[in-house]
């Protein structure tokens, strides 16, 4: 069968003081998502009575109140044909792991005990299943304990998200933003429970508890046939899952034509097959046969002598943001921006980059789009977690032109000349200069420096990525790979930009 890809952020916690935020949340994932499982946030830093705030539900009042208004905007998204999944974050004594619990159904009740076991056993046989996060932390102090792990109930698990990867302990995307949870272990880590035989999928999702959808902390994608909550539902628990750090890196891998998640049995010799088509030029392509590197597919190296000529398809991402230093200028928080892209050739295709509210695409035509978006020098989130940084926003474009032609980029009424020849050599970034000009003298008067600093380091700026042809990012490969014995076969995906995708195992029984 065919699957199609559906994109969402499996891991968006709200809070009890953010309920009345929800439709804002809600209207800006249906921006830029396919369909969107929320997770209820019921906890809350209680002061204890000699001060120390420690982490606690609130009461069950409260919980209910918030619960039966979930409940209540979930069922209105779904009559209105959004699929909308209801859910809870579950910690229990921090022995187990934390997990987020998703309800196929609108009539779930939240249950609370202090042990996975537990909370497992509450839900056996229902339509119910527990996603573990952040696994990489300490064991007892709510890391993974796989130990306990049930695979009917979690079925995936999340590699990744804004804390960092927990796919082992010495790879790259290390867990040190929220300081407080750490130092990553190996002990905890998804590659732990694989070597344990459960047969798990994997997942990347945000951790976000201030704004959905973040891009700079992760997104999953799920294989369905379509977007009804029932086949979104049976892409998850039978792990047709992947997980992405940033951009929407589009994968189709299987083993003996199984897709990725499948059980299969089979001889010692298996048929690997795998298509990509990246956000930007693919780096390489890691094939891991029980955790370790099986083979390594590299695609640099392999396009970049090429001398483009006549119509081309090419990748880009443009930035809006950067500007004031806050600590200079006090009220500058804030931007907004208006403006369009326009080809002579086609737009092909718009991806979403935002890390924030304010952000709009209308696609014109099929050779032009507009925007307005607006960016924040505040982080977009705080709480007690570590802060994020001062983002950019903007786009990822795939276009279809000749190498010789010129695209129009309009932002706030100026245009900006970009020839598709000089895209392809490098990335640019032009500032603001009038702005800050302006903004300087206003608050400081007429001065001079020997240096800029005082000027860049304060500009907008806007930052055209450099292009990449398609060659750079479509790849297709097909391996023999002898299995000497039973396993899993999972890749893992790496752009030159450093955005990765992990996708689910296939688990394959060898036969004698």
């Amino acid at each position: 069968m065919k699957y199609n890809k559906f994109w969402t952020d499996m891991h968006s916690n709200i809070h009890h003081e953010q309920m009345s935020e929800l439709p804002v949340w809600y209207e800006h994932i249906k921006k830029q998502m396919d369909f969107w499982p929320v997770a209820y946030y019921p906890f809350y830093m209680r002061p204890s009575p000699s001060g120390l705030a420690v982490e606690d539900r609130y009461d069950d009042e409260a919980i209910a109140r918030d619960w039966e208004l979930l409940r209540n905007f979930t069922e209105e998204a779904n009559r209105q044909g959004f699929p909308m999944f209801m859910g809870y974050e579950w910690q229990g004594a921090g022995l187990d792991g934390d997990h987020n619990v998703f309800f196929l159904h609108n009539n779930g009740k939240q249950e609370h005990p202090m042990r996975y076991q537990d909370l497992a056993a509450a839900y056996e046989g229902q339509e119910v299943i527990g996603i573990p996060h952040h696994l990489a932390y300490q064991p007892g102090s709510r890391g993974k304990n796989w130990d306990t792990h049930n695979e009917t109930f979690s079925p995936i698990a999340e590699i990744y998200s804004s804390h960092g990867s927990s796919e082992n302990d010495d790879g790259p995307l290390s867990m040190d933003r929220h300081v407080h949870m750490g130092p990553r272990t190996g002990e905890t880590t998804f590659e732990k429970g694989l070597e344990r035989g459960y047969k798990i999928g994997i997942i990347a999702a945000g951790d976000n508890h201030s704004i959905p959808g973040v891009f700079e902390n992760g997104i999953m994608c799920v294989l369905a046939e379509d977007n009804t909550k029932e086949s979104i539902w049976e892409g998850l628990i039978n792990r047709r899952t992947y997980g992405v750090t940033r951009s929407r890196i589009e994968v189709d891998y299987c083993v003996n034509s199984a897709p990725m998640g499948s059980e299969i049995e089979a001889g010692k010799e298996v048929e690997l097959e795998f298509q990509i088509k990246g956000t930007g030029a693919v780096d390489r392509v890691e094939i891991l046969r029980d955790n370790v590197l099986e083979e390594m597919v590299v695609h640099s190296g392999t396009w970049e002598r090429e001398r483009p000529v006549g119509l081309i398809r090419f990748k880009f991402r443009l930035e809006l943001g950067w500007g004031p230093d806050t600590r200079v200028y006090h009220n500058h928080l804030r931007k907004d921006w208006e403006g369009r892209l326009e080809t002579d050739g086609k737009l092909l295709s718009v991806q979403p980059c935002w890390n924030h509210y304010g952000q709009e695409i209308f696609r014109d035509d099929e050779k032009s789009c507009s925007f307005t978006m607006t960016t924040y020098q505040s982080p977009a989130s705080g709480k007690w977690m570590g802060s994020e940084k001062a983002a950019a926003e903007g786009f990822i474009f795939e276009v279809e032109a000749d190498v010789d032609s010129v695209l129009h980029l309009f932002v706030n009424g100026k245009e900006y000349l970009l020839p598709v020849r000089e895209l392809l050599n490098s990335s640019q970034v032009m500032a603001l200069w009038d702005e800050v000009n302006c903004l300087t003298k206003e608050n400081w008067g007429e001065i001079t420096h020997y240096r800029n600093d005082p000027w860049w380091h304060n500009a907008y700026k806007i930052r055209i990525g450099k292009a990449y042809p398609e060659s750079s990012y479509k790849l297709t490969g097909k391996r023999k790979i002898r299995m000497e014995q039973s396993g899993n076969l999972r890749l893992r995906i790496w752009q030159k930009n450093g955005d990765a995708a992990w996708t689910s195992p296939v688990f394959i029984t060898v036969k004698d």
